[in-house]
Formats: structure tokens, C-alpha cells, sequence
């Protein structure tokens, strides 16, 4: 059994390829199944036709979804996507901070880093002020060091 006393810890899935949220998506089900509260927010991503958000969502779990549904490449971004991706760290750390999920995943959160939209010092900020029992994901390519 997930004892929700091991929590705490700071998870970085990234690299190349696939996998990075699938395998997050893993351990939210994991805990879901544990009894433990499990909330997504999605940096850079919007739509609920993805088949995991859908199943997730009618498990109950929160997704919250922060983009503006276009694709962007480094240094080609607008307004509206640095407005989608505060947005996101808005509620990432206000949830980080609330204790309300034991495990709360920030899906993307490394792309919308390497793209310019959040700021590291604001992320990390963010982290270091969490709930000390919230257990975290960090998802996407190219994470900072």
C-alpha cells in the first residue's frame, strides 16, 4: 500500500521521445488507486479528446488544462500563450501550497520552461513552497538542469 507518510518527493521525467506522461500518468493511477488524491495540470495542452484525460476525469480525477490549443516553437510564441502558461503556474502553486492532492503532476511544465513562457526561479519557488506531504511530477522535454 502507498502510505500517503512517503510523500513529499520531487519526480523530473524527461528526454527524448515518448513516455514522459504516460509514465506519470502511471504512478497518478497508482495512487488514485491507493486512495490518494490526485490532481493534473497541463502546461501547453488543451482538448479533452485525449483518451487519458477522459479516463481520468471520469475517475475523478482533476485535470486542468492551460493552452492555447495551437502548436508553438521555441522563440514563436504570443501573448496568449504566455497568459495560458501563468495561468498554469497560478494554479500550480497555489495547489502546491493547499495540501488539497497527495500528488499533484505539472505535465509539460519542462517544455513551457525551455520555451520561455514561466520562469525557472518562479517554478522552483513554487516547489520549494509546497505542501511538505504533495508529491510532484514534472513532465516534457528539456528540463533545466
Amino acid at each position: 500500500m502507498m502510505e500517503k507518510n512517503g510523500l513529499g518527493l520531487l519526480h523530473v521525467y524527461t528526454g527524448e521521445g515518448k513516455g514522459k506522461t504516460t509514465a506519470a500518468l502511471g504512478l497518478a493511477l497508482r495512487a488514485w488507486g491507493h486512495g490518494l488524491r490526485v490532481g493534473v495540470v497541463q502546461f501547453m495542452k488543451k482538448g479533452e479528446d485525449y483518451g487519458e484525460i477522459l479516463a481520468l476525469r471520469k475517475m475523478g480525477i482533476e485535470v486542468f488544462q492551460f493552452g492555447s490549443g495551437k502548436l508553438i516553437a521555441k522563440g514563436k510564441h504570443c501573448q496568449d500563450d504566455l497568459d495560458c502558461a501563468k495561468r498554469a503556474l497560478d494554479l500550480s502553486r497555489s495547489l502546491l501550497r493547499s495540501g488539497e492532492f497527495d500528488l499533484l503532476i505539472l505535465d509539460e511544465v519542462n517544455v513551457a520552461l525551455y520555451f520561455g513562457l514561466i520562469d525557472i526561479g518562479e517554478v522552483l519557488g513554487a516547489l520549494r513552497q509546497r505542501d511538505s506531504g504533495v508529491e510532484v511530477v514534472c513532465t516534457g522535454r528539456n528540463a533545466p538542469e
